[in-house]
């Protein structure tokens, strides 16, 4: 199962950018990867996985701002269609399991 979140923060005032920057590192450090500016991405390992980071993210929103989190299975995420500089990207496979040295 795939997780991504998405969002839309404030970055008019210094303390809002601080925020903003702050919810973007605490998404790294989860194990996300950045796809885009405010889209983060990761794996999960099932439902159980999926509610945990929901947790997580939610003990670290900002004040303000809107994130949506979307979950979809590895099928789905093998069905995106991707563009890029105008052309049409190869489907991305979805990686294998990883191992930790």
């Amino acid at each position: 199962m795939w997780m991504l979140v998405t969002f839309d923060l404030p970055v008019e005032t210094k303390k809002q950018r601080k925020a903003a920057s702050a919810f973007r590192l605490h998404l790294l450090d989860l194990g996300f990867e950045m796809s885009q500016l405010s889209n983060y991405l990761r794996i999960c390992n099932g439902k159980e996985q999926f509610d945990a980071y929901i947790r997580k993210i939610e003990s670290s929103l900002p004040e303000r701002g809107d994130i949506f989190v979307f979950q979809f299975t590895d099928r789905q995420y093998e069905n995106i269609i991707r563009f890029s500089d105008q052309s049409r990207r190869k489907r991305s496979k979805n990686p294998e399991q990883l191992a930790l040295f």
